[in-house]
């Protein structure tokens, strides 16, 4: 794909602050969009869960084991690689490139997920590896397309405008989900003869959603592909020749400036993984709770996910104004504050039933997609012109350093509601507290942080 120049114009005036809607923008956010077919369709409601239901592949514990340990894989990979990702197609001016390369990977990720069957030439447990390594793959892969993508928010926006504009692209990735998990639940996962004949038989119904994701998230990505945001400062004397030990060294340079000139960034990104992990664990583990703890069925789960991207969409876009107003700090304050009540209303109502989860739990994802948003923005307006792929490539770094967290305290207290309730009553729904226990962390630590003095130490 060709490295072409769309930025918007950075010299709108005040006036035109709530002008966003330009067709850089519109490129930029429909790759969120088309995103949804991996973030919503493979990792979280339907590719992860046809892996791990009981009896598909093998049973649902083991399933789960080798789920578990296959993204603990990906996440170091990612940890290790994405920063100096970042960085060196920021020195290179080769963002939009590395964007299209890592998009066009997860989309063959995507589309070779057809061949996972549990009758297929692998049989049920090369199938279950299979599955998982491309998940695993596609992780890596889809984090790398995102520091990049991250990236461009600077390049096409202005701090007058970011909030709105990165509110508008987390919004487009829930849309986008709602659209496409609807198309996939009426025409294949709910009926017994979905679209074309296709039948729940050796997983096909899951198969081709895999293929139709794959072509959703190419298709909405090709705008952006071939019109990728130029950066707004390009290293001539770096790049071409770079070795790895050069990115590994320049990374290290980069957090000790970050701890010396702006901590208060660097601060942030340690807040923000934590938060973050508990973000995760909101939509990972409410789809768990809501089966085990409040007896939703696998149609009922979806129907759940299609109204909580709703929400989460409608929320995101609306707060990109309020991030703007008030500040992407406050917002992330104000969102983590509801959420924390939202998730103990669930835990001590959980008697109440179904539409305690319903209620509480849309009220939690009212909150997810602003707070990801801001936090989004939050960092875009702290990062010193020409750093922005390599601060961010720590942005993914730091999320995936701790994204161990929020598995580890829901089984924590799993555990401890094993203990403490009666013989024969439900505990899952204990699990619930462990990310609430993240996410009032999160809140806490970000609390510390002076946004004013950290825009301050980012000039110097």
């Amino acid at each position: 794909m060709s490295e072409t120049t769309t930025p918007q114009s950075m010299n709108a005036s005040s006036k035109k602050k709530s002008s966003i809607l330009t067709k850089p923008v519109i490129e930029w956010a429909m790759w969120d969009w088309g995103s949804a077919a991996f973030n919503a369709v493979a990792t979280t409601f339907v590719f992860s869960v046809y892996l791990t239901h009981d009896g598909t592949f093998t049973d649902k514990g083991t399933a789960s084991d080798y789920l578990s340990w296959g993204l603990f894989a990906a996440g170091i990979i990612i940890a290790l690689l994405a920063p100096i990702t970042g960085q060196r197609a920021d020195r290179r001016g080769k963002g939009g490139v590395a964007l299209s390369i890592f998009t066009v990977l997860v989309v063959i990720c995507l589309a070779l997920m057809f061949f996972v069957a549990p009758q297929g030439p692998l049989g049920p447990r090369g199938g279950l590896l299979l599955g998982i390594g491309l998940l695993g793959v596609g992780n890596i892969f889809f984090e790398f397309a995102s520091v990049n993508y991250n990236a461009m928010l600077n390049h096409l926006s202005t701090k007058d405008n970011m909030g709105r504009i990165s509110g508008l692209g987390w919004g487009s990735g829930y849309v986008g989900g709602i659209v496409l998990l609807l198309i996939l639940y009426v025409g294949l996962i709910n009926p017994e003869v979905g679209w074309f004949g296709i039948t729940h038989e050796n997983g096909l119904n899951i198969r081709v959603s895999m293929v139709i994701a794959a072509l959703w998230m190419l298709l909405s990505s090709l705008p952006l592909m071939f019109h990728p945001v130029k950066p707004k400062h390009i290293d001539e004397k770096h790049g071409e020749h770079e070795t790895l030990w050069d990115s590994y060294r320049k990374l290290g340079s980069t957090v000790k400036s970050l701890a010396k000139d702006t901590p208060h960034t660097l601060f942030f990104l340690i807040a923000s993984a934590v938060f973050r992990d508990g973000l995760a664990g909101v939509f990972t583990f409410g789809a768990i709770l809501a089966g085990t703890a409040f007896g939703f069925t696998s149609g009922e789960v979806i129907i759940f996910a299609i109204a909580a991207n709703i929400v989460a969409g409608i929320a995101t876009i609306a707060m990109g104004t309020l991030d703007d107003v008030i500040g992407p700090k406050q917002l992330i304050v104000l969102s983590l504050s509801c959420m924390v009540v939202a998730g103990m209303s669930v835990f001590f109502l959980h008697n109440g039933g179904k539409i305690i989860f319903w209620t509480f739990g849309l009220a939690l994802c009212v909150f997810v997609g602003p707070t990801q948003s801001a936090s989004r923005s939050f960092l875009g307006r702290m990062i010193p012109e020409g750093r922005e792929g390599e601060v961010f490539g720590l942005y993914a770094t730091t999320g995936r350093a701790v994204s161990f967290l929020a598995p580890a305290m829901y089984a924590v207290f799993l555990n401890l509601g094993r203990r403490w309730t009666p013989a024969g009553h439900d505990y899952t729904y204990w699990g619930i507290l462990g990310i609430i226990l993240i996410l009032a962390l999160g809140l806490i630590l970000t609390l510390f942080v002076h946004p004013a003095k950290a825009r301050l130490d980012s000039l110097q």
